[in-house]
């Protein structure tokens, strides 16, 4: 059987090792947020400054687009 103090430093290294594992997760998974939230408005802007594209020549289509738009894209 292992004597007490084996035990005690089992129990510090695996607690040390468990937090360190968590710590490097949570900042990861924080920095991957922050690179598509930035993303994220990047393809919004881009969007948005893009021309508005010519309306189509198919009446149907053209009566769905207007619909759309007036329904807030379908969002």
């Amino acid at each position: 059987m292992l004597d007490n103090i084996s035990l005690v430093f089992l129990l510090l290294s695996c607690a040390v090792s468990f937090g360190l594992g968590r710590l490097f997760v949570h900042f990861r998974d924080k920095k991957r947020k922050a690179a598509k939230d930035q993303a994220d408005a990047l393809a919004e802007r881009i969007r948005r400054e893009l021309p508005p594209e010519p309306p189509s020549k198919n009446k149907a289509k053209r009566k769905r687009q207007l619909s759309q738009q007036g329904k807030g894209a379908g969002f």
